[in-house]
């Protein structure tokens, strides 16, 4: 049994990292862009979700604001840093996501402290549900439930609307697309709003999950996140989502096993290199 919650806990950790990965590897497979100001929208939405949670009481309504305002600051991001660039070299824009990242970390520290905020609500993590012998506390329900319902509405978005199917065309070959009617530019703000949209989401559950939101959060899950669309192949979305789950789980044994060797942290990217080296276009890329 010790076993099996260990493992629940890794897919629990995994499904956050789906959520912000996923938004990676969209922006990725559009424009080529590793968009590590992801970060920064991540963190934004677990902030307002914080404050959201603690003056309403709502959870609910705390991932719909947090949503939205991560949903405004994605497409914001490309208008003013991205799209004035996309002529340059891939390098520069990641220089440009960098700075992004590191100037709205201090706005945050500025805007809210250096030290985190916790939710004023315990009963979220005292509230606990049996699963076949196994004990889950409502937040690892939430989380659970937010990635199922986010990942299947966006695999019938691609899959079923029209929407969908422009994106797709557009990412395979946007020359195409284009010539076909297309609109580009409008894919391109939907894809960065549908990106935002599961990192403001995964920024409020990872708050959740740690009971702390602070400026510097999305910093590390971000590195995750760019780790996992490597291991995963760029680009590739179902690729992308087994490379996450599969690190949760190998965190979280790893954590059990290898604690007095290196941290949860130093496992993940362990993992990443022994995969790699196996594997160098990634666990569902494919070998050029």
């Amino acid at each position: 049994m010790f076993y099996v919650e260990l493992l629940l806990v890794g897919l629990v950790w995994g499904c956050t990292y789906a959520m912000m990965a996923l938004g990676l590897t969209l922006v990725y497979g559009l424009l080529r862009i590793l968009h590590v100001a992801q970060a920064t929208v991540f963190t934004l939405g677990a902030y307002v979700g914080l404050l959201v949670a603690n003056h309403t009481g709502s959870l609910a309504l705390a991932f719909v604001a947090a949503a939205l305002a991560a949903g405004a600051l994605g497409p914001l991001i490309y208008r003013l840093i991205y799209q004035p660039i996309l002529d340059k070299p891939p390098f520069v824009a990641l220089v440009a996501s960098i700075g992004v990242l590191i100037a709205m970390e201090d706005g945050f520290r500025l805007m809210f402290g250096p030290s985190g905020l916790s939710f004023a609500d315990n009963t979220w993590f005292t509230t606990t549900y049996s699963l076949a012998g196994m004990v889950l506390n409502l937040v690892q329900v939430w989380i659970v439930a937010a990635a199922v319902l986010l990942l299947s509405a966006f695999a019938v978005f691609a899959a079923r609307t029209r929407a969908g199917v422009a994106w797709r065309a557009t990412v395979s070959d946007p020359q195409m697309a284009e010539s076909f009617g297309v609109g580009v530019i409008g894919v391109r703000y939907l894809n960065f709003l549908i990106a935002s949209l599961l990192a403001g989401v995964a920024g409020v559950l990872v708050g959740l999950l740690n009971n702390l939101v602070e400026p510097g959060m999305g910093g590390v899950i971000s590195y995750k996140g760019l780790a996992i669309i490597v291991l995963g192949g760029l680009g590739n979305v179902p690729g992308t989502l087994v490379a996450s789950l599969l690190l949760g789980v190998v965190e979280s044994y790893g954590s059990v096993f290898l604690d007095r060797v290196m941290d949860r942290d130093a496992i993940a990217f362990l993992f990443l290199i022994i995969v790699l080296m196996v594997r160098p276009q990634g666990l569902l890329g494919k070998a050029h």
